[in-house]
């Protein structure tokens, strides 16, 4: 057995992120707390959008995303088979029907071209909204996505996820950041330990559009607000400062002071464990280079944020048995959503996208993140040589 346990993903802790967790601790405020505000402007300025609005998880930030656009029953959605099943499950949650365009083969995101081909089988407006996934840190083509929703008139909310602080470019050659809402009306990201920024969990929603962050904010909190009060029931003048009133059917998707506190304290060290995530990835290129493995490509408008290192190689199976057993425990992202058993009992079948298929036959995530030492990821391509030796 080797010495090593490398695994594909982990978090950095480091001693100030604990003392502003402390911090926190020894404070009045457990939960809807200044901290909570505090990590929301700074997500915000980050990303580079008006709104950020903090909530449990990535799924929460998908799936309030959607019902702050009313998107409910009779709707349609789409979204990409290779992601991972939060994508999809958010619109099957408020009641939508789920549908999938297969990906790019060389990118491995949702293929503009193929999204077309299904937009045009439909009316105009048929499909609510458009769910594409930046995969592995690599971002959608949001501009020609947004031609695509002007004229096809549907709504962009972007799963982002993977992608905090990836870039893309658009024609005029202006830069704009994951979640700046330039081409998307919402943006869901994860705080997944794993994530670029750990908070154990959590999850923002970014947005420029205001009456949209003003849903966000009430649903996250079971649909209760003390904004806009109607007095429909109780009469005002018997009413005090505890009086607040349910508009819509919200949920507990609240995020706590303690989280808040983490996710600001990584947050600030998110650009620098980028550029490292960005050095590993160019040593895996270098040195894997030449062997029969193929890599995500990356057009030039756009930049990585390398959340995963994805490889693609006809020996999967016995390269990933190999490198499990030799301490290195790469992973699989995904199964192809519409081959979940759930998936298929709704309709969905073993050929009805090639091309999200045959990456999985291929697909193995590398150790990637930005603790890996050195010698850590020079022992992963030793034994990737090693194997196909």
């Amino acid at each position: 057995m080797s010495e090593y346990r490398i695994p594909y993903g982990r978090q950095e802790i480091t001693e100030e992120d604990i003392r502003s967790v402390v911090e926190v601790l020894r404070s009045d405020w457990l939960t809807q707390g200044p901290k909570i505000k505090e990590f929301e402007e700074n997500f915000a300025r980050y990303a580079g959008s008006k709104y950020a609005v903090a909530v449990a998880n990535g799924t929460a930030a998908l799936h309030l995303s959607l019902l702050a656009l009313n998107i409910g029953k009779g709707d349609h959605v789409i979204t990409t088979p290779v992601t991972f099943a939060a994508t999809a499950n958010a619109a099957l949650y408020t009641g939508a029907r789920v549908h999938f365009v297969d990906i790019d083969p060389e990118t491995f995101l949702m293929d503009p071209n193929r999204l077309e081909d299904l937009l045009k089988k439909h009316p105009k407006a048929y499909f609510k909204a458009v769910l594409p996934v930046d995969f592995a840190g690599l971002p959608a083509d949001y501009p020609e996505l947004q031609t695509l929703a002007e004229k096809y008139e549907f709504q962009i909310i972007e799963d982002a996820c993977h992608a905090p602080g990836a870039t893309y470019t658009d024609h005029n050659g202006i830069s704009y950041k994951t979640g700046n809402g330039a081409h998307s009306i919402a943006t869901a990201f994860s705080f997944h330990p794993v994530k670029h920024i750990a908070a154990g969990e959590g999850g923002m929603i970014t947005t420029n559009d205001a009456d949209i962050y003003e849903k966000l904010l009430m649903l996250r909190t079971h649909g209760i607000t003390k904004k806009n009060l109607q007095y429909r029931v109780l009469k005002r003048e018997k009413q005090g400062g505890w009086y607040y009133e349910m508009h819509r059917l919200g949920y507990n998707y609240r995020i706590t002071d303690i989280q808040a506190a983490l996710g600001n304290s990584q947050l600030k060290k998110a650009d620098e464990r980028l550029e490292r995530r960005r050095e590993i990835a160019r040593k895996y290129k270098r040195e894997l280079a030449g062997l029969p493995v193929d890599f995500q490509y990356i057009p030039e408008n756009r930049q990585h944020a390398w959340h995963l290192f994805v490889i693609l190689t006809g020996r999967r199976k016995e390269l990933y048995d190999y490198l499990h057993k030799n301490g290195i425990l790469v992973q699989v992202h995904y199964i192809p959503v519409h081959l979940l058993d759930y998936y298929t009992r709704l309709g969905w079948k073993k050929g009805d996208f090639p091309l999200a298929e045959a990456y999985y036959e291929k697909t193995l995530s590398l150790p990637m993140y930005p603790s890996l030492k050195e010698e850590e990821q020079e022992y992963v391509i030793e034994k990737i040589k090693d194997f196909f030796q």
